[in-house]
């Protein structure tokens, strides 16, 4: 309990690091549960990895054009790297999304193909960039642990922005995802909810990649939302629980891995992954009746 009560003073050191894996784990299962709704699971493998690669071009960028980050290094750096993620972020699910749209080829293979692709480029890039060992790789991976000032206010800015759309526009993101038809039949602007939808989700992965890492970021996209899936009975429980379960697993993966010196975000994944294990286990037990049936 020393460890807990260490985590939970305001003098704690790392208390960034807290605030920031928390305010992750509470805003990316949120996007999550459009993706398992849309059933664009692969999506959420490959989102996250295209991120890196957009963090590791903007990062070059100053490199090959000759010119340095101005101001602050570290808040230079860390800017730049939020701008590459988000547009490529952006880009890729837009594209992606239109692809599947039209029907052609195999949505898993180009998912699984992008993913490849863009893991084996952000490699390559900063292997070649003399400053990717002092500091950059750190950001890729996402060090939970080195949380600066700046980087906490940038996620919180982020974050709440995603939060009071997703808050004011529930209904129609909702309705598009889950009942497209009928939103067409109401003349809604599915389109436009579209975009809108994919922005939030490609602002929530950038974050989630420059705080947390690609990996993690996986993790809280995807695992919340399965597991809430097997018990919530309409679409509100649906992203409430899966909201607060990949809220509680951040900070429960913090202080395990606070406690016994592991890393931040294996630690949350593998706690995840026990949750959802152990949920599957209980919902196969549950009469069938019993189980969730979901609802607008």
């Amino acid at each position: 309990m020393e460890a807990l009560r260490q985590i939970l003073s305001p003098d704690f050191l790392l208390r960034n690091s807290v605030y920031t894996s928390v305010l992750i784990g509470f805003a990316c299962p949120l996007v999550g549960v459009f993706l398992v709704m849309r059933r664009l699971v692969f999506m959420g493998v490959a989102l996250p990895q295209i991120s890196s690669t957009g963090v590791a071009i903007a990062l070059s960028l100053p490199l090959w054009l000759g010119f340095r980050l101005t101001g602050h290094p570290s808040e230079s750096a860390h800017a730049l790297a939020f701008a590459g993620s988000m547009t490529f972020s952006l880009a890729a699910i837009l594209v992606l999304a239109v692809l599947e749209r039209r029907g052609r080829g195999q949505p898993e293979g180009r998912l699984g193909t992008a993913y490849v692709v863009a893991a084996a480029l952000s490699i390559l890039l900063l292997a070649k960039n003399p400053y990717g060992e002092i500091g950059w790789l750190d950001m890729l991976k996402g060090e939970v642990i080195t949380i600066s000032n700046f980087d906490l206010a940038l996620t919180a800015a982020t974050l709440t922005l995603v939060l009071a759309a997703l808050g004011l526009f529930y209904k129609e993101l909702l309705l598009v995802s889950f009942d497209r038809e009928t939103a067409i039949t109401l003349r809604k602007n599915v389109v436009f909810w579209d975009v809108l939808l994919y922005i939030l989700i490609g602002m929530t992965v950038s974050m989630a990649v420059l705080s947390v890492g690609p990996l993690i970021a996986f993790g809280f996209l995807l695992i919340p939302a399965l597991t809430a899936h097997l018990f919530a009975r309409n679409m509100h429980q649906f992203t409430i629980l899966a909201s607060v379960i990949g809220g509680v697993v951040a900070f429960l993966g913090f202080w395990v891995s606070y406690q016994y010196d592991l890393p931040v975000g294996p630690t949350d994944v593998v706690l995840l992954g026990v949750l959802y294990g152990a949920a599957w286990a209980i919902a196969k037990l549950l009469p069938e009746g019993s189980r969730a049936s979901r609802k607008t």
